[in-house]
């Protein structure tokens, strides 16, 4: 069974309600566990008193490593990238060079080779050197790098997906329980809850705007994304590694890896409530060459939220094809359209950017995550980012197997995508799933 409280993470059968015992030791030891994080806090806050400078350690040097990196160091002024990890070395000093080319952050930066660190279990030495993890690696790693952040008490950035299968999210979920019990801040790469505009066509949403909701369609349609071309010097792991999108253990799936934004906004317009089950399909029918791993290039699902209320969702990535990446969420009195921030029916609205906002959900994340660790409160985006991620993996359960699949049954699912070993060298790639005979395990 899983390791995830269910107090704390409620499922549809089993809602949480009232303060735990949880509850009142985590506030508890929030008030112990904080010690260093309370000095920050008083160093920022007393007028004339030095601010403590904020050690920040960068796991995954790709595009959105460097950008988390960047957003971290203009979020605060005593912030500073210390150490830097990554699978390949190419890859870290490519992000390195790149980073200390930004005007506005490169006396940030102080990255001696010595803080450097390469392979795929750099994690360890880069979250002792540091006060504020930013994880930005290959999904599959993320519960580990999690696991020894918590334990560490680092606060961390995590990109999103958190983890590509129910053994990984039980573990990375437990460790974020663990880290609020600790006072750690967690904040999530699923950018678009840090976007105000977005926040304020939700709250729309929940004053009753749109009335009662009757529906929700999800759509993620876009084009094919990078591929890196193989060397000689490559042994099929690296390979894999380096093109983590096309391999089901590294990424989860492009449901997961890139889809999950809109699945974690169907779930916010429903106030976090789980669904009870979903019935997908799926296949791959345009990107077929095997370089592409083992991979779907297409999902659609229908959520059953009880109540009469259904999530409808697709994604796909596919070139010469219309291209939609949207979210409606109809009610009995109105339409809320999250990607255009407006409200259409009996009380309509749209949002209007104050003059002087500068609404960036990718420095806001940044932003808000600095500022609540020089206050003392921490966020925790945990559970946010636990529930998005068990979405995602709900529909490719479903979509490979052709099964319905029940919110539990996936959060308690025995499908472990570990790789027989972590070596460069060979590394046989599981067939691609067929529906109705790929078995849910």
């Amino acid at each position: 069974m899983s390791q995830v409280n269910p107090r704390t993470n409620p499922s549809p059968i089993n809602p949480g309600s009232g303060q735990s015992r949880r509850d009142v030791l985590r506030a508890a030891g929030a008030a112990t566990a904080l010690g260093a994080t309370s000095s920050l806090a008083r160093g920022a806050s007393q007028e004339g008193e030095d601010v403590p400078i904020l050690k920040v350690g960068l796991i995954g040097c790709g595009g959105r490593g460097s950008g988390a990196a960047t957003n971290a160091l203009r979020a605060d002024p005593n912030v500073r990238l210390v150490a830097m990890g990554d699978a390949f070395e190419d890859q870290l000093e490519k992000s390195l060079t790149n980073l200390k080319a930004v005007e506005d952050i490169k006396d940030q930066i102080d990255v001696p080779p010595a803080n450097r660190i390469v392979g795929l279990d750099c994690h360890e030495k880069i979250i002792d050197m540091c006060d504020v993890v930013l994880f930005a690696s290959t999904p599959h790693f993320r519960p580990a790098q999690v696991e020894y952040a918590v334990k560490a008490g680092k606060h961390m950035f995590v990109e999103k997906p958190v983890a590509v299968d129910a053994p990984g999210l039980r573990r990375i979920w437990q460790a974020c329980n663990d880290a609020k019990d600790k006072g750690i801040a967690v904040v999530t790469g699923l950018c678009y809850r840090y976007e105000n505009k977005k926040r304020a066509t939700i709250q729309k949403i929940r004053e009753g705007a749109i009335g009662k909701i009757t529906a929700i369609e999800c759509s993620y349609d876009t084009g094919e994304l990078w591929y890196r071309e193989p060397t000689p010097e490559w042994s099929e792991m690296e390979h894999q590694v380096r093109n983590w999108l096309y391999y089901t253990w590294c990424s989860g799936d492009h449901v997961a890896e890139q889809a999950i934004h809109n699945l974690d906004k169907m779930i916010w317009a429903m106030d976090d409530k789980p669904p009870i089950k979903v019935k997908a399909q799926g296949g791959r029918i345009v990107r077929t060459d095997p370089k592409f791993g083992n991979v779907f290039d297409h999902f659609n699902a229908v959520f059953d939220f009880g109540e009469n209320v259904k999530g409808f969702f697709s994604c796909r990535q596919w070139n010469g094809a219309v291209r939609d990446v949207s979210d409606h969420i109809y009610g009995t009195k109105g339409t809320a359209h999250l990607m255009t921030h407006k409200v259409e029916g009996e009380n309509p609205w749209r949002w209007r950017t104050p003059e002087g906002m500068n609404d960036n959900m990718y420095q806001n994340e940044h932003d808000q995550m600095f500022a609540s660790i020089r206050a003392g409160k921490p966020i925790h985006d945990g559970d946010v980012m636990c529930r998005a991620t068990l979405l995602a993996l709900m529909v490719r359960m479903s979509a490979y197997t052709g099964q319905e699949i029940s919110w539990n049954q996936a959060l308690e699912s025995k499908e472990d995508l570990t790789p027989k070993s972590y070596e460069w060298g060979p590394n046989e790639v599981p067939p691609i799933a067929q529906p109705g005979i790929t078995p849910f395990v």
